[in-house]
């Protein structure tokens, strides 16, 4: 009836010392994987970003990390003011929307402000 539980028997030796330097070797090695494969990208990818931020400008097209697309008009300590539209206040009078963004929001900067867009510049030399 209890075949097919089998029994424990102990271990007949402590590893040697091979065995211990193999092991502290592996799990250095491992560390150093997941160092260069995870660790350091991700940190060049922070001081990237940290970068990109830091350097925002008034006029610069960004995108947030929550989709919104616009135009930064005012830069503050922390917070960025979008413009990310116009809404009609009265007919055919409009004011721009603007939202309030902590500074890390942002995801990408889409245009830099003052540098124009290739069409851009194809349309002003015709």
């Amino acid at each position: 009836m209890f075949d097919l539980i089998s029994p424990a028997y102990a271990q007949a030796a402590a590893p040697g010392p091979e065995a211990v330097v193999g092991n502290i070797l592996f799990m250095i090695l491992l560390f150093g994987i997941f160092y260069f494969l995870l660790i350091r990208p991700q940190q060049k990818q922070v001081k990237q970003h940290k970068e990109m931020v830091d350097h925002l400008q008034r006029g610069d097209s960004i995108e947030t990390r929550g989709g919104l697309l616009g135009r930064i008009h005012r830069i503050e300590e922390d917070h960025i003011m979008l413009e990310i539209g116009e809404v009609e206040t009265a007919p055919r009078q409009f004011k721009p929307l603007r939202v309030k963004l902590r500074r890390q929001a942002v995801a990408a900067m889409v245009v830099k402000a003052g540098v124009g867009t290739s069409d851009d510049n194809a349309e002003k030399k015709e």
